[in-house]
């Protein structure tokens, strides 16, 4: 059995979701695994993971206002607010979402539907660089 880790570096802007899809699946290519795992797993509290839609941008953006409407930014609402205004809604929003993510691998490629893509979710205000651990075994 064999086993590649890899760092995914995902830059975004805030309240967004960014598809890693291309980044992932150029990483099981460049691996050499025929068949395996993939799990992925964010390392923050405050952005999350997820398997979705990735041909209408619509999906993304509804996913991101639903999210939203869950865990809404209130001056006074939370107890938790050391880094502003969106720290507990982005912790709640991870909560309701994924940090981590397992697909197969099958003949050197991601098993996903046709329709879905892999994506960060961010869900600060402001822009961040955030880290996606790539874990291999095959």
């Amino acid at each position: 059995m064999n086993q590649y880790f890899h760092d995914l570096i995902v830059p975004t802007e805030g309240f967004s979701m960014h598809s890693i899809t291309r980044d992932v699946e150029k990483i099981v290519g460049d691996s050499g695994l025929s068949s395996g795992l993939c799990q992925l797993s964010v390392l923050h509290t405050s952005a999350s993971l997820l398997i979705q839609e990735n041909a209408s941008s619509d999906v993304q953006r509804d996913i991101v206002r639903f999210l939203d409407s869950l865990a809404p930014m209130e001056s006074g609402r939370y107890e938790h607010d050391l880094e502003g205004l969106d720290d507990m809604p982005a912790h709640l929003k991870t909560a309701l979402t994924q940090t981590h993510l397992t697909l197969s691998i099958r003949d050197s490629r991601l098993v996903l539907g046709t329709w879905q893509g892999i994506f960060l979710l961010e869900h600060r205000t402001r822009g961040s660089r955030r880290h996606v651990h790539v874990h291999l075994v095959g």
